[in-house]
């Protein structure tokens, strides 16, 4: 069995990207980067303030900046909710390593979403607005090399280790 070096996670928010990509890296002795952490620490704001302060676009260009500087070393990467959608970043990340589109649907997400606070692109309609944001996003995420629709990480784990294995 050969896994792949680096592992990209994406999916809507909410779709348990950095949940589950802290559980794959701790069971596959891999480092974990979560993409949205490293741009909060690399411009010490959140990314509601900057998309607020500095909007969308300077936001996908640091995003796109962190992706392609990651290492080489053994990583799982949570990627941002529209990481696949910039600067050709769905096609890098396919060609530097494994993509897997988390996707437990729409209802599971919707409730994950309700429990947090505001984030970025997604309105006071939650349902509506994921909706509308996977409309845009699927044709992506759909270029994935794997995907899986469960939710529960150690359930992705075993279906991730059958899918290297095949």
């Amino acid at each position: 069995m050969t896994l792949p070096t680096r592992i990209f996670l994406v999916g809507l928010p909410g779709a348990g990207k950095s949940t589950v990509g802290e559980y794959l890296a701790k069971e596959l002795n891999y480092s974990f980067y979560d993409l949205d952490t490293r741009i909060e620490q690399e411009v010490s704001k959140t990314i509601e303030e900057i998309f607020e302060e500095n909007g969308e676009p300077y936001f996908r260009k640091i995003e796109s900046e962190q992706l392609l500087q990651l290492g080489h070393e053994k990583i799982v990467v949570a990627t941002g909710g529209g990481t696949p959608c910039f600067y050709d970043n769905m096609n890098w990340m396919n060609q530097n390593g494994l993509t897997i589109f988390l996707n437990p649907g729409l209802e599971i997400i919707s409730q994950r979403i309700s429990k947090q606070a505001h984030r970025p692109l997604i309105g006071e309609d939650k349902e509506k607005s994921l909706k509308e944001l996977l409309k845009k996003r699927i044709t992506l995420y759909n270029q994935a090399g794997m995907e899986s629709n469960l939710s529960e990480p150690c359930e992705i784990m075993d279906e991730l280790l059958n899918f290297v294995r095949n």
